[in-house]
């Protein structure tokens, strides 16, 4: 899904290159305006609001979804810097201490674990 979803991106962005023509500013970044420059932060949180909506999603800060990424990839046992260089940070402990949340049942599961160990 998220493949096909990128593949659509590219597609899209190839064709606002040839409509830019020489005004096109290549970023190297995969969401970028209609000339290739960065997306202002403003109006990439009005168009997320917008999406939102359209796609009958509460309203949701774009904030919100880094967290939940970030809760996700430490559910996954994903390595910490990886979590950290997906989401673009350039310290561990923010995406640690700031972004992740760990769920209770993980914390009652990673308990168990620690017990049966203890035990034998």
């Amino acid at each position: 899904m998220v493949t096909t979803a990128l593949r659509a991106r590219q597609q899209a962005r190839n064709t606002a290159r040839e409509a830019a023509g020489d005004g096109w500013q290549n970023a190297g970044l995969v969401f970028t305006t209609a000339t290739g420059r960065p997306i202002e932060p403003s109006n990439f949180r009005r168009s997320f609001a917008n999406a939102c909506a359209k796609a009958g999603v509460r309203k949701v800060h774009v904030h919100a979804t880094c967290k939940t990424c970030a809760s996700l990839l430490v559910a996954l046992d994903v390595h910490p810097r990886v979590a950290m260089q997906i989401l673009r940070h350039s310290q561990i402990s923010v995406t640690m201490n700031v972004y992740s949340e760990v769920s209770s049942a993980e914390t009652r599961q990673a308990l168990k674990k620690l017990g049966d160990q203890l035990e034998s």
